[in-house]
């Protein structure tokens, strides 16, 4: 039986539940997890003063009831288990996230699988800025695992990226894969201007096309149709992820660069799709 917190709090302070993740939580006993102390803004509080709790934790797995979008941290440094967010979340879900499952029925604000280093993040929503990014100050956004943006995403999704997967079903904001040092985002509808900026390695797959010319950093490499493509296609298929129709397997328009960085990175646009 999975541990349930049902937020009843009724607060405009920020709260932040750094530390609050189901392999952590199965450490403890039934009567001691109230009394784990979180942040209200710069003040220490009872989990139990700001939850409902029921359920057990042993089995590591978590999940998370309420209007959560004034709660950030959730997940962060998880290293195992399962953890659910019935709701829409606040800033920084699963940052760290060292393995596990992250899934949010809702959506989430900015920096939402920050510097993630394995496991699976699933948002059913939309996601804020800096999706798989680097934290303010850091060099090192995303260095491993897959998050999956069902929804749409803000700007810089993927920010200084080093590993790992990331999938956006909706529209993308500006600057996505900025700094992206390697790895691999997928966006299935229309990006905004500015995508690749400063990239060095690394692959963007602008599948829904790009509402603006490409950065004069990138140059034209001629058109393939990559067997990658629909490895990454069917590894999407498996997990679920809608493409809303975007297809990854056709004829592909490649462009390198950030040459303005030396970069080598490849920017893969739909043929029919070149500005």
């Amino acid at each position: 039986m999975p541990l349930i917190l049902t937020y009843t709090a009724r607060t405009p302070i920020p709260i932040e539940l750094d530390g609050v993740t189901p392999d952590r939580l199965a450490a403890f006993a039934h009567t001691e997890i109230p009394k784990l102390t979180v942040f209200e803004g710069n003040r220490k509080v009872a989990l139990g003063e700001l939850f409902t709790i029921s359920g057990d934790a042993t089995d590591q797995q978590l999940i998370i009831q309420g209007d959560l979008s004034g709660v950030h941290w959730i997940g962060a440094g998880m290293r195992a288990g399962y953890l659910r967010v019935e709701g829409s979340a606040g800033r920084h879900l699963g940052s760290g996230l060292a393995g596990g499952v992250i899934e949010v029925s809702g959506s989430v604000q900015g920096w939402a699988g920050a510097e993630m280093r394995r496991g699976l993040i699933r948002i059913s929503g939309n996601a804020g800025n800096c999706a798989g990014g680097a934290l303010p100050g850091s060099i090192r956004g995303m260095t491993g695992g897959t998050l999956l943006i069902h929804g749409n995403c803000g700007d810089e999704a993927g920010l200084c990226m080093r590993r790992g997967l990331i999938a956006i079903a909706g529209s993308v904001g500006e600057c996505a894969g900025r700094n992206l040092i390697a790895g691999t985002l997928v966006a299935a509808g229309p990006c905004a201007r500015r995508a690749g900026a400063g990239m060095r390695r690394g692959t963007l797959v602008l599948a829904g096309g790009c509402t603006a010319d490409l950065l004069p950093g990138f140059s034209f490499s001629g058109q393939l149709q990559l067997t990658v493509m629909r490895l990454l296609e069917r590894r999407l298929q498996s997990l679920q992820f809608p493409l809303a129709g975007a297809s990854l397997n056709r004829c592909q328009a490649v462009w390198r660069g950030d040459l303005a960085s030396k970069g080598l990175g490849e920017i893969l646009l739909p043929v029919d799709s070149i500005a």
